[in-house]
């Protein structure tokens, strides 16, 4: 989400309203010519393979320091990522870390940070966007949440089984790439160690909340859960507790998802009367960069849009702000009401 020389720009735009209809099949869309391929929705392929936990010990006496923490965040860097949470309107709740568990992409963050979400997305460092399609178990006493992300393989890493962590041990606390410095991997000591929560030492700043902490393995120990001048984490124990939780039939869901999925079977199909084009985001305009995204409209019976859920994020804040600013002025015939899911993408050459 992070402008450059003025450039040619392009804006590709594409609304597919596969519930209007009012007995004639919509046109429904505009387009732009772009000669860059677009991406799927809430989707980038994934560039990274498996983390898995290593049983060798990091290199020893004839490497420094500081070689062992670079080989140990790059084993694990590419598993920790950005997760942004959306509410009912589209609007932006908060940002912050997680990391993958499993290579079918199983998360962990914090409770906090999907609190009130209905919706959110995934951000990999290789430029990776992924729609996140619910929560699979949360608990606020834990402050800990297991997502699913739509994701073929990621890189992951694991929960240490052992057991054998103890105060004065050392660990490493690695954050996201997308960060910026804040992420960069540093070394530490745990100070403080419980059932359901352990302290390491050093400032930490609030991007690395649901950062994992791991040990010189490569296996999560700890979850971040608190910055500042005492870091504060959850150790592999709380959230082991939290994972077995997880049934393996279990289905990833969001609070609204149910009143939404049935929303289109009982509603009537709306038949769009004006439906301009979102504008492409100026402060956007970057070489290579595109989104899509899906939004959900309602209409009331005078034809005026009610209200707009961001079903899944184009992973741009400003192409989002974009669209649904639009989506604002859209109205359908009179008499009707109802509601559209409409897909929009966005794309700069």
């Amino acid at each position: 989400m992070n402008l450059r020389l003025p450039l040619l720009r392009y804006a590709l735009w594409l609304a597919i309203f596969a519930a209007v209809g009012c007995g004639r099949k919509s046109t429904g869309q505009v387009a732009h010519e772009a000669s860059s391929p677009s991406m799927s929705p809430g989707m980038a392929p994934a560039r990274s393979s498996a983390v898995a936990p290593s049983t060798t010990p990091l290199p020893g006496a004839n490497q420094s320091p500081s070689s062992d923490l670079a080989q140990l965040e790059t084993k694990v860097r590419p598993a920790v990522i950005w997760v942004s949470v959306f509410d009912a309107k589209g609007d932006l709740l908060r940002t912050q870390s997680g990391f993958f568990i499993s290579p079918d992409g199983r998360f962990v963050t914090t409770e906090r940070t999907i609190e009130g979400g209905v919706n959110a997305v995934a951000k990999t460092a290789d430029g990776g966007i992924y729609n996140v399609s619910g929560i699979l178990a949360a608990s606020k006493a834990l402050d800990l949440a297991v997502l699913q992300a739509d994701v073929k393989q990621a890189a992951f890493v694991e929960p240490n089984k052992s057991g054998n962590l103890s105060q004065g041990a050392g660990v490493v606390l690695v954050g996201s790439a997308l960060a910026g410095n804040e992420g960069n991997a540093r070394e530490a000591t745990i100070v403080s160690l419980g059932s359901e929560r352990l302290e390491i030492t050093g400032a930490t700043p609030l991007s690395a909340v649901g950062s994992p902490i791991v040990n010189k393995d490569g296996q999560v120990v700890g979850v971040v859960t608190s910055a500042g001048e005492r870091t504060g984490a959850h150790p592999s124990a709380a959230l082991d507790s939290l994972l077995s939780r997880v049934a393996v039939n279990t289905h990833p869901t969001w609070p609204a998802t149910a009143e939404a999925s049935a929303t289109p079977r009982a509603s009537p199909k709306p038949r769009l009367v004006y439906a301009p084009a979102p504008a492409f985001p100026p402060r956007a305009a970057q070489p290579g960069v595109s989104g899509t995204g899906r939004f959900r409209l309602s209409f009331d019976t005078q034809g005026n849009v009610t209200n707009i859920q961001l079903i899944q994020s184009t992973g741009n804040r400003l192409f989002d702000e974009s669209a649904i600013n639009t989506l604002r002025q859209w109205k359908c015939a009179p008499g009707q009401g109802g509601a559209v899911t409409v897909p929009v993408t966005f794309r700069v050459r």
